[in-house]
């Protein structure tokens, strides 16, 4: 098996070319591409990354069944030539191809296709990596409009006759824009560029380097030679790199050549600092990092009257990116593992910045894997519900049916397993192998019935109830929305508390808990289950309510000032905002952390898990800002799949102004807002724009209309820039 970085160092001068990579579903050109059986490379390529993560030089695996690609895959497609064409040939494995059914010899690396209407197919196996094909020609290439079976069915009989494969089941083939045929997807690798540490201090023989701010990739070694040993400790802080007993990350290498040579880590890490220990008898003559990143492309943006709100925008545009690689990872440091519940808030901001489709996919695909169905995602009941909703988002922010209509079968298999553990109250309980996380929160009870999960449940199966119409199965679409219709009742007739105006946490032996938490009553106002009076009881009574056990992670935070924003609170959001993330960045942070407590003090902030230096300082789910400012601040969302229809309804939470973009599958909605004046354009579809104003606004264009006292709406159309005069509540 091949290490990480020898793969690495034969790709270096490759990174260009595989940056392209990168591009969004909507940006694919009609190029010759790699293509493989659907979701079987991202299945690969998960195992391959989720399993270099180390500790303290230790192998530290993944806690979940893993699968692997299928083996022998058949792929083809029909033409209809209107002249005879030369077609080139690159293949991942051991492979035959016919035409029209016949066999050619060998493993020919070019063929002539004659001319008139032909069947192209190749079958290939592949037991070390992903069955793949490259097909180059003047019309004939591999796209995903390719036909791709794992078992194609086919039989003789005694004269020889070929079976028809009517029982074949063939989906589009996998694609990603590799479109190099020398550079298969067995050798895929992220691009890097080479950076500097800022500055460094001699301490003795060793030496502390400082790269200025939270970074990723591998460590090189220039100049060295000698005969002895080098230990290198990472820190994403200077405490943690100085700390050799207890940094969670480091490297250390066998010295023993006289001649000066330069030497790459075997496998990248997360660090700011550096501490580079030789032992004597060993000279560096220097030390650098090949940065290592996803080549996304911002798409959106935010900037405001308030310097603070911009810094934390950008702090968070950078935990993103560095969280966003193959796939939406956890943090960097210490898991870079997929985990379904942070990657799911992945999802969500990286529909309002870069609006990538390809990362998406291939999250959701390493996430599901493959049947049989023998755990939760991850282990952890509310991860699997976090699935489906991430790709019912998917389907809103991109109107993307395809993925839905090959993958609908995973859908059903996994929601087949959840509906299976129900107890005998057709409730979600844990059951023996089952983690319900719901939150780092101290004390919280996972006993019993737990309000929250029933919650995400009802939410999957109303997913699950689009999903299988899109997939083209009413029957399943009509039992998921009875099953959800169903639950949702149970919910509210079981948890829902008048004397305390809110969801409880949990049912236990056959009866309310006493307890109320935010989770449950939280996800129920987004996703609008309350009705306007009990959205009021809750919010005073639980959102705004500090006897309420407060949320001290990121992870729910995104949840608790959505839950606000979408009750109208960007005032007070704002503030939170500026408290909870300006925190971190008054400690010096320069990306956000998996966890911020603001009682604690020094060191304190470095330690989670009973170790020292076990929180992230750069968590995915810490860039929430990104999905709040502009859902909710400049107002934009989808209102009917892949943006054909949206809404725009600015709020300036106490700002003087704000402007941004937000992405759609097509372009960028622009938006500006200020006290007097919304400025609006896109590109696509027909948006509302919904505002308030205390005077009667005016525009350059269009009509306004008046929707109640003070409340006011204007139809948007594609390419036109409007400009609106009002003055705002």
């Amino acid at each position: 098996m091949q290490t990480r970085f020898s793969v690495f160092k034969k790709l270096l001068v490759f990174v260009v070319i595989f940056s392209s990579s990168f591009l969004s579903a909507q940006e694919k050109t009609k190029e010759a591409t790699w293509i493989w059986y659907p979701g079987d490379f991202e299945i690969n390529l998960a195992n391959q990354m989720q399993n270099r993560r180390t500790e303290r030089d230790s192998f530290f695996p993944v806690f979940w069944k893993t699968d692997s690609p299928y083996n022998l895959v058949d792929f083809h497609k029909f033409f209809d030539l209107q002249a005879p064409e030369d077609v080139t040939i690159a293949v991942e494995g051991t492979y035959n191809i016919k035409i029209d059914g016949k066999a050619l010899q060998g493993f020919p690396k070019k063929i002539s296709m004659p001319a008139g209407k032909h069947k192209l197919s190749l079958k290939v196996y592949n037991q070390a990596s992903v069955p793949a094909i490259f097909i180059d020609g003047k019309t004939i290439k591999s796209d995903n409009s390719w036909l791709v079976t794992y078992e194609d069915k086919e039989w003789i009989d005694e004269t020889g006759k070929a079976s028809d494969q009517s029982g074949t089941t063939w989906l589009q083939a996998g694609s990603w824009n590799l479109n190099q045929a020398s550079l298969p997807p067995s050798k895929f690798a992220l691009p890097v560029k080479k950076m500097e540490a800022v500055s460094h201090v001699k301490m003795g023989t060793e030496t502390l380097y400082d790269f200025g701010k939270e970074t990723f990739g591998f460590i090189q070694l220039n100049g060295l030679q000698g005969k002895g040993t080098v230990a290198i400790y990472y820190g994403e802080s200077k405490e943690e790199a100085l700390s050799k007993e207890h940094c969670e990350t480091l490297d250390q290498i066998e010295v023993a050549s006289n001649t000066p040579q330069d030497r790459i880590m075997e496998l990248s890490k997360a660090f700011r600092y550096v501490l580079v220990a030789p032992s004597n008898g060993v000279e560096i003559a220097s030390v650098m990092m090949w940065f290592e990143y996803a080549d996304l492309k911002d798409k959106g943006s935010f900037t405001c009257s308030d310097a603070e709100i911009n810094e934390i925008y950008d702090v968070a545009k950078y935990t993103f990116h560095l969280t966003s690689r193959e796939f939406f990872i956890d943090g960097i440091k210490r898991d870079r593992w997929i985990w379904s519940g942070d990657a799911y808030q992945s999802y969500l901001m990286n529909y309002y910045l870069t609006n990538d489709s390809p990362t998406v996919e291939r999250t959701l695909l390493a996430l599901r894997g493959k049947d049989p169905v023998t755990a939760h995602i991850n282990t952890i009941m509310d991860y699997t519900f976090y699935w489906f909703l991430g790709i019912y988002d998917y389907y809103q922010y991109s109107g993307d049916k395809t993925f839905i209509k090959q993958f609908y079968p995973r859908m059903q298999s996994l929601m087949e397993y959840c509906l299976s553990r129900r107890n005998e109250n057709g409730m979600m309980q844990g059951l023996s192998g089952d983690w319900i996380f719901i939150d780092w929160a101290e004390g919280l009870s996972k006993k019993g019935e737990v309000s929250f999960e029933q919650l995400l449940l009802a939410r999957s199966l109303e997913a699950m109830t689009v999903c299988a119409a899109i997939a083209g199965n009413e029957q399943d679409s009509a039992k998921y929305k009875d099953l959800g219709i169903q639950l949702k009742t149970k919910i509210f007739d079981k948890y829902w508390n008048p004397e305390k105006q809110a969801l409880v946490h949990s049912y236990v032996d056959g009866k309310q808990t006493e307890n109320v938490t935010r989770y449950a009553n939280m996800f129920a106002i987004f996703f609008d289950y309350f009705n306007e009076e009990q959205k009021q009881q809750v919010k005073k009574s639980v959102l705004l309510n500090d006897k309420v056990q407060k949320i001290v992670t990121p992870y729910m935070r995104f949840y608790e000032l959505e839950s606000l924003c979408a009750m109208g609170e960007q005032d007070y959001v704002l503030k939170e905002m500026k408290e909870y993330w300006g925190g971190m960045l008054k400690l010096g942070a320069t990306s956000f952390w998996e966890e911020y407590n603001p009682t604690k003090k020094g060191t304190e902030h470095l330690a989670m898990y009973g170790r020292e230096f076990g929180k992230s300082l750069c968590h995915a789910w810490g860039a929430s800002p990104i999905y709040l400012l502009g859902k909710y601040y400049l107002g934009v969302k989808p209102t009917a799949p892949g943006y054909s229809e949206y809404e725009i309804k600015p709020s300036l939470g106490g700002l003087q102004w704000m402007q941004g973009k937000v992405p759609t599958p097509n372009g960028e909605i622009e938006v500006y807002c200020s006290t007097k004046e919304i400025k609006v354009k896109a590109v696509e579809g027909e948006g509302k724009l919904i505002f308030e104003s205390s005077a009667k606004p005016k525009s350059n264009s269009g009509t306004i209309t008046a929707l109640a006292k003070n409340k006011y709406q204007l139809i948007v159309k594609p390419n036109v820039e409007y400009k609106i005069s009002y003055k705002a509540l």
